[in-house]
């Protein structure tokens, strides 16, 4: 499995960025996505997740209403859109891929590089 994330960057606090993460080895629609990140000194936290099969969205509370996950089984690949993006947004952000297929309670296997995003004030 590789999991090649991009779309990060520089931006100013309220602006908008969308990640993208592009799958590869397993057939992409069977497996829950997610997106994590780690802040500088700070442990890897979770942003976000979505079902195998894109009904189900999760997130952290602190990303709430400003974050969108989706995902195009077509093209293999998961996004996240982040409007509204705050100084405290930021940080590496890692796509993240669950052990098992059409499962409901995901375990994180396989990440992505990262992708930076710096959001200033």
């Amino acid at each position: 499995v590789q999991l090649q994330a991009s779309g990060g960057g520089l931006v100013q606090a309220g602006g908008s960025l969308r990640l993208s993460c592009v799958a590869s080895g397993r057939t992409f629609s069977l497996y829950s996505m997610g997106w994590f990140r780690q802040a500088p000194g700070k442990e890897r936290e979770f942003v976000a997740r979505i079902s195998w099969s894109g009904g189900t969205t999760v997130y952290a509370d602190s990303v709430k209403g400003r974050f969108t996950i989706s995902k195009d089984n077509a093209k293999n690949t998961l996004y996240l859109q982040m409007n509204s993006l705050k100084p405290e947004d930021t940080a590496v952000y890692y796509c993240a891929q669950d052990r098992l297929s059409r499962s409901s309670s995901p375990k994180w296997d396989y990440w992505g590089q990262g992708t930076q995003v710096t959001v200033s004030s």
